[in-house]
């Protein structure tokens, strides 16, 4: 069985090695020309840490990620309001990295291509559409280099396409627009030293206005504003990970705000290069796949960055798909297993994401519970990561199975 990824992001990537680490061939197939290390910082949380961790990348990840281990909630002053334990200091056996997400998307493409072979991964191929019979899919890309079609056949077909993803705008023709939050934001690296104890994420906010930072290595501080500019609603214009922002649009918010342990203005004029985008999701999808085709990742359930699990959610998808098409004879029933057992879990991070969203004006300790209630809500708890059973060891036994 050969199992077509549409899409390298950091999901098609850990789904490509995850379904080879279970015995089960991935072609990925990437639009991009060149995949590079684009974006900014995000957080791998400890679930997804678990993940890589025993698909054999824990070195790797602890090369270029820095382990968090405390959120200090703070006032525009400095003065420090609450600190809550992430990661190792909570009680997980795994840690919270923050990384580059370009950085790690490098790491997850050169462990596919060393472990898969050098043409795992094609880039510069656009999927324009699919078809499926009994026997199998058929995906036509356009090759954007030559203007060529090219066909590729496999026995399933994921669309780990990300936010704007084809596949899934072929399964549901009729959803509409993104959602948007009201909220605009700014975000960017600066050459900065980490502040405070080294691996803490600082949250600062007043009015309508937010601002997080966190080290992400190398001498570099990852941050984002977000300032609240509307009410809830369809989004009406792009939304482009990579557009540029400018700094006389994002200075007015924060600019004034002085903490001493954190210069935010520094941090914002110090930074080489913006970038801007409102903050989206989507309803959580009823569906998500219909008979060989299913979707993962950003492509399936699209969140708001404040529980910092969407990179993280995707790492879990890929996994679980891997072991359901490992454990499972047909691959249709072994695509719909998997959407059973991701769907509901990732629209309770989509809503529980919005709640957090709604509740942003509280109180630090009541905005602290929220992520306590967030982390039940999302699977994520301590004892129930730290006990549950490695899918490495189920896809093992799977195929010792006679």
């Amino acid at each position: 069985m050969t199992v077509l990824i549409a899409g390298a992001g950091i999901g098609g990537l850990t789904a490509a090695l995850s379904l080879h680490a279970a015995g089960i061939d991935a072609l990925v197939r990437e639009s991009a020309q060149e995949i590079r290390p684009l974006g900014v910082g995000i957080n791998l949380l400890p679930h997804a840490v678990r993940e890589l961790t025993e698909l054999g990348l824990g070195d790797e990840l602890a090369a270029i990620g820095v382990p968090m281990n405390e959120n200090v909630y703070s006032d525009t002053t400095g003065r420090q309001l609450f600190t809550e334990p992430r990661g190792l200091a909570l009680g997980y056996r795994w840690p919270q990295y923050a990384v580059h997400r370009g950085e790690l998307q490098l790491l997850l493409l050169a462990a596919v291509r060393e472990r898969l072979g050098p043409d795992a991964v094609r880039v510069g191929l656009r999927l324009q559409d699919f078809e499926q019979d009994r026997h199998g899919v058929r995906a036509r890309f356009l090759n954007r280099a030559s203007g060529a079609t090219e066909e590729v056949r496999a026995a399933a077909l994921v669309g780990a396409d990300g936010l704007h993803s084809t596949v899934r705008r072929r399964l549901h023709p009729q959803e509409g627009p993104l959602l948007w939050s009201g909220i605009r934001m700014w975000r960017g690296v600066t050459p900065a030293a980490p502040f405070l104890s080294g691996g803490a994420t600082a949250l600062v906010r007043e009015g309508d206005a937010q601002f997080v930072a966190y080290p992400i290595g190398r001498g570099r501080l990852n941050w984002v504003t977000l300032v609240r500019l509307a009410a809830p609603g369809p989004l009406g214009e792009s939304a482009n990970w990579n557009s540029a922002g400018r700094l006389t649009d994002v200075l007015p918010h924060v600019g004034h705000w002085s903490l001493g342990w954190l210069d935010v203005p520094g941090l914002l004029t110090g930074c080489a290069g913006i970038l801007e985008y409102p903050m989206v999701d989507r309803e959580p999808l009823a569906t998500w796949g219909e008979g060989r085709v299913t979707l993962l990742g950003d492509a399936a359930h699209p969140m708001y960055p404040v529980g910092a699990n969407g990179a993280s959610q995707s790492v879990v998808d890929a996994r679980v798909l891997a072991h359901e098409l490992a454990t499972t004879a047909d691959p249709l029933s072994a695509l719909r297993r998997y959407e059973a057992r991701r769907r509901e879990a990732t629209a309770a991070a989509v809503l529980a994401a919005r709640a957090m969203n709604r509740n942003e004006q509280g109180s630090a300790r009541s905005i602290a519970r929220m992520t306590d209630t967030y982390r039940h809500v999302t699977g994520s708890d301590v004892d129930a990561l730290n006990t549950r059973a490695s899918l490495n060891t189920r896809l093992i036994d799977s195929h010792r199975r006679p």
